[in-house]
């Protein structure tokens, strides 16, 4: 308080000058230096109120708190482009999956840019860069043996000669009987959902009836992680700063133990799987959609290393 008052007195002349950083901006050894990014909001939607308070407000307030105490800081974000969201909303209006992101991403950037947003760079995960990170992330999980393959039942739809994704497959609720049921969760009791599992299957597209059929995937092999991640994780804890909620749900997800995790999709929308036998498919999008804080930083600067490998700093 003693503090407060005496730089009240002397003004705001007797204030440091504000730190200047170059462009782009690095970081610099020395200073404080400070990476925010803010949740990649999706491309398939007009931005309202509610998408800036519950996700860019937050981190743009807490980057201009950073500027003013003078720390080197760079604000990054952009729109989470893949999936079968993009290729839904895609066949609603009658465009591409592309025409669809360069769309709805300008409209993006007019909203944030209308309120003022304070990005140091706002950009997009259909890039080249995204395809080159994160198709060298897989190699390198292939590599050290994190990857192992597995078959799969899903419904094809043999009328549009493809295998469905949860979202373009809706049937009748196997829990509560929901006749609007999707491939991935029931609207009226919640439960979630393997498409497989539904009564009355219907391709969401044509309306014609899938069949079940076997296809392989890759899986990310996370109980090999488990031995390593247990004590990292305990250290974690009792350093860092944890909301009791996501200790809670780290904690029962050890306890239970770690599965596999498949990270691919029979999709054309994507970024494509770099491995013979599955080149005719893409990354799933929440494999693929986190390496986007890198791939969007890489597009603001080719020094973007210094930002995501450099804890020193």
């Amino acid at each position: 308080i003693t503090a407060a008052v005496d730089a009240w007195a002397c003004g705001v002349a007797a204030l440091p000058k504000l730190w200047q950083p170059q462009k782009p901006v690095l970081p610099v050894e020395g200073r404080r230096n400070v990476l925010i990014t803010s949740a990649l909001p999706y491309v398939n939607n007009v931005p309202h109120l509610g998408n800036i308070i519950g996700c860019v407000l937050s981190a743009d307030t807490f980057a201009r708190y950073c500027r003013l105490r003078n720390w080197n800081t760079l604000y990054v974000c952009g729109t989470d482009e893949y999936g079968t969201a993009t290729e839904t909303k895609a066949v609603e209006e009658g465009l591409t999956p592309q025409e669809i992101c360069n769309k709805y991403n300008a409209i993006h950037a007019d909203i944030y840019r209308w309120f003022n947003i304070s990005f140091d760079y706002f950009g997009r995960t259909t890039t080249p860069y995204q395809t080159t990170i994160a198709q060298d992330i897989f190699q390198r999980l292939l590599t050290h043996g994190f990857l192992q393959q597995d078959t799969v039942e899903q419904l094809r739809c043999e009328d549009c000669q493809r295998f469905l994704a949860d979202r373009f497959v809706e049937g009748t609720c196997p829990f509560c009987s929901y006749e609007e049921a999707r491939g991935d969760q029931c609207d009226k009791c919640g439960k979630l959902i393997n498409a497989v599992e539904l009564k009355n299957p219907q391709c969401k597209l044509c309306r014609g009836i899938p069949v079940v059929k076997p296809t392989q995937h890759l899986f990310l092999d996370l109980p090999k992680l488990e031995e390593r991640l247990a004590p990292w994780l305990e250290q974690s804890w009792a350093t860092g700063d944890w909301t009791a909620n996501a200790r809670y749900i780290t904690r029962s997800w050890i306890r239970d133990g770690l599965k596999p995790r498949c990270i691919t999709r029979d999709l054309k929308w994507g970024t494509p799987v770099p491995l013979d036998g599955f080149r005719d498919k893409v990354f799933y999008v929440w494999f693929d959609a986190p390496i986007g804080y890198l791939s969007i930083t890489a597009n603001y600067t080719d020094q973007w290393e210094r930002w995501w490998k450099n804890p020193q700093q």
